[in-house]
């Protein structure tokens, strides 16, 4: 579009009273007066208000293009300026101008309306993030019990939800209540939580005293062998009894384990001395078992001086007391056989002389023969059921009489 200041006169014209001229498509326009000096320096004045105008047409072009400012408000501007050219005190090429507007009018137009449907595109979105952060936030006050992890996340939700914009009032409104509620039934459900956990490390805490004070009670006992299994009893207890407060928790465990080396070291130093004695034990008894392998039964004595001597070499055993216990089955095993060798002697002289082994065979031989006898009888008289009783008890009789004198022939 030509610039109306580098040559007005193509544009307008001003008569000799000073009457200024516009030449539009209809003809000539009376636009003003122009009496403080040259005809065409009135001229040149109107063309450069003209030029005035264009530039601003031009500028909204540019905005439209670009994509800059608000295509509504230019919209607005085109429409005004083109109302305004009818009447427009201005000298310069209408009609070209007009037909401009005319252009900038659709294009504001449809920059308008794609303005809305970026702007409802926008709005979809938007709710749709929200709505993400409102699932999200409703799926952690339900289900999660990673509180710290839990807590942390919506409060980072917050910071993106108040970063999300261009969502309607009414919409926003109805998220918001369902995304507050969540956060609500969230810290209300952490809040009872903890203070769950709370009672249950009072509760803890009260148990771990307790066992601690019993612990120490017992610290001093002597009774090795039930006392550590107590000890053993006590620290199951203490891992049933949950966590306390941290700072009681370390406190109370400092205890328990000062009661419990307390006891083990007394323990241990008993068993240290206790060993010493055992070992002491141990030699003597070894020089007791070389006086009892000695001990002969068929030697000169005879069988009752092995045994006085067993007796007597017993009883100074038992006083002895204790040995080691990585001793016990080799010194124990070698006075058994000294002790089996002893009684095996006595046993064989016993069944030497055991008067009651030969009337037991007598008395069984007797038995048999009298069944048998009973047997005859019966056969004779034709009474076999009596005869094969009698014979049934002949043979089990007979049975224990070869027992008997197998028995007795192995003396």
């Amino acid at each position: 579009m030509p610039v109306a200041s580098d040559d007005p006169g193509r544009w307008g014209r001003v008569d000799a009273d000073g009457t200024v001229y516009v030449r539009t498509a209809e003809g000539e326009r009376s636009i003003g007066s122009w009496q403080a000096g040259e005809p065409a320096e009135g001229l040149a004045h109107f063309a450069r208000r003209f030029d005035d105008v264009r530039t601003e047409v031009e500028l909204l072009d540019t905005r439209l293009t670009s994509g800059a400012g608000d295509p509504k408000q230019a919209l607005t501007s085109v429409r005004t300026i083109k109302e305004s050219l009818a009447e427009a005190h201005v000298v310069g090429d209408l009609a070209a101008l007009a037909t401009k507007l005319d252009a900038l009018v659709i294009k504001a137009e449809a920059a308008v309306e794609a303005g809305k449907v970026a702007k409802e595109a926008a709005r979809v979105e938007a709710v749709a993030k929200k709505q993400a952060l409102v699932d999200e936030a409703e799926g952690l006050a339900n289900e999660s019990t990673q509180w710290k992890v839990a807590g942390d996340r919506l409060r980072q939700m917050l910071d993106e939800w108040k970063a999300v914009r261009g969502v309607d009032r009414k919409t926003d409104e109805q998220l918001w209540r369902r995304f507050a509620k969540a956060r609500d039934a969230f810290n209300r459900r952490r809040g009872s939580h903890f203070a769950d956990l709370d009672r249950q490390r009072s509760t803890a805490k009260q148990r771990k005293q307790e066992i601690v004070e019993e612990a120490e009670r017992i610290a001093e006992s002597g009774d090795w062998g039930d006392t550590a299994t107590r000890y053993k009893d006590l620290m199951t207890e203490w891992k049933a009894a949950g966590r306390a407060p941290k700072d009681a928790d370390d406190a109370l465990w400092q205890r328990f384990r000062g009661a419990q080396d307390k006891f083990f070291a007394r323990r241990s130093d008993a068993f240290s001395e206790r060993d010493a004695e055992f070992g002491e034990n141990a030699k003597l008894k070894e020089e007791l078992l070389a006086e009892a392998e000695q001990i002969d039964p068929a030697g000169t004595g005879g069988l009752e001086a092995a045994r006085g001597a067993l007796y007597k070499l017993q009883e100074r055993w038992d006083a002895i007391g204790k040995v080691p216990r990585e001793k016990v089955r080799e010194l124990e095993g070698r006075l058994r056989a000294v002790e089996e060798r002893v009684r095996g002697a006595v046993d064989a002289q016993w069944r030497r002389s055991d008067p009651e082994a030969e009337a037991r065979v007598a008395q069984f031989r007797e038995r048999v023969e009298q069944f048998e006898s009973q047997a005859a009888k019966a056969r004779s008289a034709g009474n076999d059921r009596k005869a094969k009783e009698a014979e049934a008890q002949a043979a089990q009789w007979r049975e224990w009489l070869a027992a008997a004198e197998e028995s007795l022939a192995s003396r």
